[in-house]
């Protein structure tokens, strides 16, 4: 997990270099969303008790970063309505996705 968010914060560093600064709710939006993206994609298989007590922390993570995705993008999109820096950040998330957890 912990190399995971280190190349997420990797890959932001990189992106940032050629961007300017995202204000940091967006920043927090996209962080969430990409771990949101990550958890979803874990598989759901097996019946060891590793596998079991892994479907619950990802089930749980998923409750954490999925919540609310939806509407803090929508909100996210009309306050920064004017500044296309931010929007072109947050154009490749959807709204309504699937696990969304409104």
């Amino acid at each position: 997990m912990r190399i995971f968010i280190a190349l997420l914060t990797i890959a932001g560093a990189a992106q940032a270099a050629d961007a300017p600064p995202a204000p940091p709710e967006v920043v927090a939006y996209i962080e969430d969303r990409e771990l949101c993206e990550h958890f979803r994609q874990e598989p759901f298989e097996g019946q060891s008790s590793e596998e079991v007590e892994r479907r619950k922390f990802v089930q749980e993570s998923i409750e954490i970063h999925c919540a609310g995705t939806d509407r803090r993008l929508a909100a996210l999109k009309a306050r920064y309505v004017g500044n296309q820096a931010v929007l072109a950040r947050l154009a490749s998330y959807e709204v309504a996705s699937e696990g969304s957890q409104e």
